[in-house]
């Protein structure tokens, strides 16, 4: 009996650590190891605003980005071959997002499908008396279930021209971040006050947007943004870190939101010029 009584203590014991301290145990010894001189390099290259962060905050990305690349699967489509630079590049941008938030906020990406270039979908809608089928070429996509899609030409194209408009790695991260609270709708999980403003800003940004196109006026927006709410937030943040101080000048409220959202402001956090024309060439996300 003192036997099976030890046992079952033990299992119970053991149980208890893995539900609740074996994640964080398991993150404190990855962070034990060195940050390669090969991956820091690499996010010099691929990941331009790297180099432009406080010395404090190039160490913070260091560690989600250890972090990311120990928990996360990468996995290669077509014949794709993910190597450290296509790894890096994706951890390295999608973890800007998670810089001055918990890195927690990933806790639910599982897996990263990398495609070498733009691919087909063959997407099915259903409106309970017709179906229809219509096949789609796309450059990423998010879902709920904790999978990432990426085209590497299109991640290529945000690494090289970091003030450019579209970042499709920062994009479909941003969608993970609205999957938070179980859907994505354009407002990721915040509470009161803050809640409160974001509803009301983005809402009128967003109908400002919707108008804007009606009228065939010209918008400095990727137009995408007006499909949903959800693309709204996604098409936000690639303008929020890829051209700041675009979009503080043009909508300073929309601004401050994301700045409280991300808390982190790349006006004030980042040294040098951020600011770039906007060029609009609509991208298929998703």
């Amino acid at each position: 009996m003192l036997i099976y009584a030890i046992f079952a203590i033990t299992l119970i014991a053991l149980s208890i650590f893995y539900l609740f301290f074996y994640r964080q145990w398991r993150r404190e010894r990855a962070l034990q190891e060195p940050f390669p001189g090969q991956w820091r390099q690499l996010l010099t290259t691929q990941v331009p605003l790297y180099h432009r962060l406080s010395e404090s905050l190039q160490r913070q990305l260091e560690q989600r980005v250890q972090l990311f690349l120990a928990e996360k699967t990468f996995y290669g489509c077509d014949g794709f071959d993910v190597d450290d630079r296509v790894r890096l590049t994706i951890a390295g941008h999608a973890c800007l997002l998670i810089l001055a938030r918990d890195y927690t906020d990933f806790d639910d990406v599982r897996s990263i499908l990398v495609y070498p270039d733009a691919y087909h979908v063959r997407d099915v809608e259903n409106d309970g008396m017709v179906v229809s089928v219509s096949n789609q070429i796309r450059a990423g996509e998010a879902s709920s279930r904790g999978q990432v899609v990426l085209a590497w030409a299109e991640c290529e194209e945000g690494a090289v021209n970091p003030h450019g408009e579209h970042n499709v790695i920062l994009h479909e991260f941003a969608h993970q971040l609205d999957y938070l609270d179980g859907t994505a709708d354009g407002a990721p999980p915040l509470s009161g006050e803050q809640a409160r403003q974001w509803k009301q800003t983005m809402t009128r940004a967003y109908e400002h947007l919707r108008h804007s196109l009606r009228h065939h006026q010209h918008s400095w927006l990727d137009p995408y943004g007006a499909t949903e709410p959800a693309e709204f937030f996604a098409v936000l943040t690639e303008a929020f870190f890829q051209q700041p101080q675009h979009l503080s000048d043009e909508q300073p409220d929309v601004y401050r939101a994301l700045c409280g959202f991300y808390r982190f402001d790349p006006l004030r956090d980042v040294s040098g010029d951020q600011a770039a024309p906007f060029e609009a060439h609509p991208k298929t996300y998703h």
